[in-house]
């Protein structure tokens, strides 16, 4: 017998719950409200909403409004104007609430980067070129490519106005990044300073915890994170993972064990695959790894 979440219709009221929340993107939407509007109580509706978004409604409605905002930042007259537009009460709130989310301040946001200073360094790879580059709080991407051309043209693209230097000593984190494919060292903890939903950070972190060697599909993710009606949005948060390797999401694949698409190619996920099957990686494993805020720390000097 089918309970009310596993019917077509629990999959219509969820959609319901969410237009109702986005179409109040500026109003405190309460659970009491919610409950009042779909005549379910306010625990049965948080856990129906929950197994099939992979959040509770009032994350939802953080992650709309982030989602709202950065869009605006880029149109709208002032950073003030886009925090309204995307449904904040408060310029203040706005800033508290997105500052970590977009890994700098709102007017850099909207201005490419400016403002932020970051530091990249491009390496050969048995897998293509390596693009790294940090912040003085940590990682802020890591991107795969045929050539130092592409990624550094692409990167440049994506913060126009940020200071953007060049630094051999981010060999360092090269190496560290390097270590997380193939080798049998543990891997190194390493600091990120990377936007994200609360969706998005569950599926990350939780991709971390995949072992070299091994894959998951989608569904097996979003049925480990609690949320196994979530396998699109599993999916979408694994295309849009800034930080390749240092959350590999080149180890997640299709239901029947296919390598489904990915960012950087499948071609290249394939390889990755059977480096970290084979332990292929000699320059991980020659690497002389030191902690990653040590090699941050020379690039803040």
């Amino acid at each position: 017998m089918q309970t009310q979440t596993e019917t077509p219709h629990a999959e219509k009221l969820v959609q319901s719950i969410a237009r109702y929340i986005e179409e109040r993107a500026g109003e405190a939407v309460t659970l009491g409200e919610l409950s009042a509007e779909t005549g379910l109580s306010p625990f049965h509706l948080q856990r129906v909403f929950k197994k099939a978004t992979g959040v509770t409604p009032k994350a939802w409605a953080r992650g709309y409004r982030l989602n709202r905002f950065q869009a605006a930042l880029k149109t709208a007259p002032s950073v003030t104007d886009a925090i309204y537009e995307a449904g904040f009460g408060a310029a203040s709130r706005a800033y508290e609430n997105v500052a970590a989310d977009l890994g700098m301040k709102p007017g850099s946001w909207r201005r490419c980067g400016d403002g932020v200073e970051i530091a990249y360094a491009i390496a050969p790879t048995e897998f293509g070129y390596l693009l790294v580059a940090t912040t003085a709080r940590g990682i802020c991407a890591v991107r795969l490519g045929n050539s130092a051309e592409e990624l550094e043209s692409g990167f440049h693209g994506d913060f126009q106005r940020a200071t953007l230097s060049k630094d051999d000593r981010l060999s360092l984190l090269v190496d560290q990044i390097l270590v997380l494919i193939g080798s049998d060292r543990p891997s190194p903890r390493l600091p990120l300073d990377i936007r994200a939903t609360a969706f998005q950070q569950r599926v990350w972190q939780h991709l971390q915890t995949i072992p070299r060697g091994e894959t998951r599909t989608y569904s097996q993710v979003a049925a480990e994170i609690g949320s196994p009606s979530a396998t699109r949005a599993v999916a979408r948060a694994c295309a849009t993972n800034p930080v390749a390797l240092v959350v590999p999401c080149h180890r997640v694949v299709g239901a029947d064990g296919s390598l489904t698409g990915y960012r950087w190619g499948v071609d290249r996920k394939r390889k990755l695959l059977a480096m970290e099957r084979d332990g292929l990686n000699a320059p991980a494993q020659n690497a002389v790894v030191q902690p990653a805020e040590k090699a941050i720390d020379k690039v803040r000097r």
